[in-house]
């Protein structure tokens, strides 16, 4: 009898684990395969959508074709759709529902300059001297518009109430579009905002990235022949270089999370002429607006030092800024959650080459593509990285943001390898994946009041009494400026 005992007490205990595994897994929400399932079923369009936009290559406020196909495939999924919002012809909004909750979702089109590329693992590219998608935005309004439709299908058939809306958001790269449609009030009302960004890697984010502000300063001196009579003549030329010379000794003295760089735009057109003109983009950057400002008027104040050495006149132009980001935990571990229930990206063997291949072209290990999915990360009071104008959107509206893996492990971004990446299926599969976590989070936002509340009580504690004000020049957006 005791040999009996212990035997059925031994199974038990073997058992257990196992029962107790059984009995925790979590039962599959319905509406959760349900917008798992809308956007495979339409995944095909995805694809086809991604592709157009990756090859229109199109940049900053010139994204004309771009965000007419985005909208118009909004408008065919029934969608209604509202066209150069904020005084920007490529900006948009497409809406469905009635009431609230309102939650909102961002995408992205932009491309780079100079970044053409073919849909192959080494450098070549597509039109010399063209733009293309070095940050993936061709794949990032796709899977936001995406995300939207299958909530669209679920607020149709009343299974959710509210109304789920997306911004088409121009001019991410340069100039920060989306500061222009929160000047216009587009995101005042919604509760909550979702965003995400094409990566190398798949998960929550958490981190603040970077504040940022931009600026041109010009020169204006007095031509002469440079060797006839350079006496006669004022540099604008040697301004510049004065002027960059003093930045670069001010690097030794600023904290170690600033981050200043420039670009010079026009340093004079020919050897023989003392140049009267000259120009050049600016960009300082830190971890907070708050450590920002202080560094960027020093920046500018240094060009008119650099101006009365050289005996030119100066101007002063901003372009825009952004805030860093204020991240909210509660919506992000809602996030992680739903990243975890999907689990990591697979990949064919045929991909896996692909991504080798760039490595190898970039002179990084050899690893592939890895989408493994990690525990939510603890955001640092110093985070370095990027910039971006999500950053404004976050200080206007509780954001939730994550990444998806679209490029090789350890890939250079903005660079010819990821627009080869994301033009093709290792960049589609990321797309589709970002399209169901993010809908998947809309699901949780629209059925649980309780949760929505606890991610506004966060926005407000951490946003306590600073009054939001976008770092943006009077009067409307620089639509012809370029690059």
């Amino acid at each position: 009898m005791r040999k009996i005992y212990l035997s059925a007490l031994a199974l038990m205990l073997v058992a257990s684990p196992l029962m107790a595994q059984k009995k925790a897994a979590p039962k599959p929400d319905p509406l959760k395969q349900s917008v798992q399932q809308a956007i495979d079923s339409r995944f095909a369009d995805m694809m086809e959508l991604s592709d157009k936009i990756w090859a229109f290559e199109e940049i900053a406020f010139q994204e004309t074709q771009s965000s007419a196909a985005l909208s118009a495939y909004a408008e065919k999924l029934g969608f209604k759709v509202t066209r150069g919002v904020g005084e920007i012809p490529t900006a948009f909004v497409a809406e469905y529902g009635s009431g609230s909750p309102i939650i909102g979702i961002m995408g992205e089109f932009d491309g780079l300059p100079g970044l053409s590329q073919n849909k192959v693992p080494f450098k070549s590219p597509l039109h010399a001297g063209a733009p293309g998608h070095g940050c993936g935005h061709n794949l990032f309004g796709v899977a936001s518009l995406g995300a939207a439709s299958a909530i669209k299908d679920l607020i149709a058939s009343g299974k959710l109430k509210g109304t789920i809306r997306f911004y088409g958001t121009p001019a991410e790269e340069k100039y920060f579009g989306k500061l222009w449609m929160i000047r216009a009030g587009l995101m005042d009302d919604v509760d909550i905002m979702m965003d995400w960004h094409p990566a190398d890697e798949t998960k929550t984010e958490v981190q603040k990235g970077l504040a940022l502000v931009d600026f041109i300063v010009e020169f204006k001196g007095q031509a002469a022949h440079a060797s006839g009579d350079p006496w006669n003549g004022r540099s604008a030329s040697d301004a510049l270089e004065l002027y960059t010379t003093g930045i670069n000794y001010y690097r030794e003295h600023i904290k170690p999370t600033v981050r200043i760089h420039y670009h010079i735009q026009d340093g004079g057109q020919v050897v023989n002429v003392v140049p009267d003109y000259s120009r050049l983009w600016v960009r300082v950057r830190d971890t907070s607006r708050e450590g920002l400002m202080p560094v960027w008027k020093h920046v500018e104040k240094m060009a008119e030092g650099a101006a009365i050495m050289a005996n030119v006149s100066h101007e002063v132009k901003l372009v825009s800024g952004v805030h860093e980001i204020l991240v909210n935990r509660t919506g992000s571990a809602v996030m992680q959650k739903n990243i975890e229930s999907l689990g990591a990206i697979t990949y064919t063997a045929e991909e896996q080459e692909f991504a080798k291949k760039i490595q190898e072209a970039n002179g990084k290990p050899l690893v592939g593509v890895i989408s493994e999915i990690k525990p939510m990360e603890e955001t640092q009071e110093h985070s370095m990285g990027g910039s971006t104008d999500v950053g404004d959107v976050s200080w206007v509206v509780p954001t939730i943001r994550m990444g998806a893996t679209v490029a090789p492990t350890g890939t250079p971004w903005h660079s010819w390898a990821v627009v080869a990446s994301v033009g093709m299926s290792i960049g589609h599969k990321g797309m589709g994946y970002a399209a169901k976590a993010l809908a998947m989070t809309m699901v949780d936002l629209y059925q649980n009041e309780t949760l929505r509340n606890e991610i506004k009580a966060e926005f407000k504690q951490k946003k306590g009494d600073y009054v939001y004000k976008g770092i943006i020049p009077d009067g409307p957006p620089p639509l012809k400026a370029g690059y």
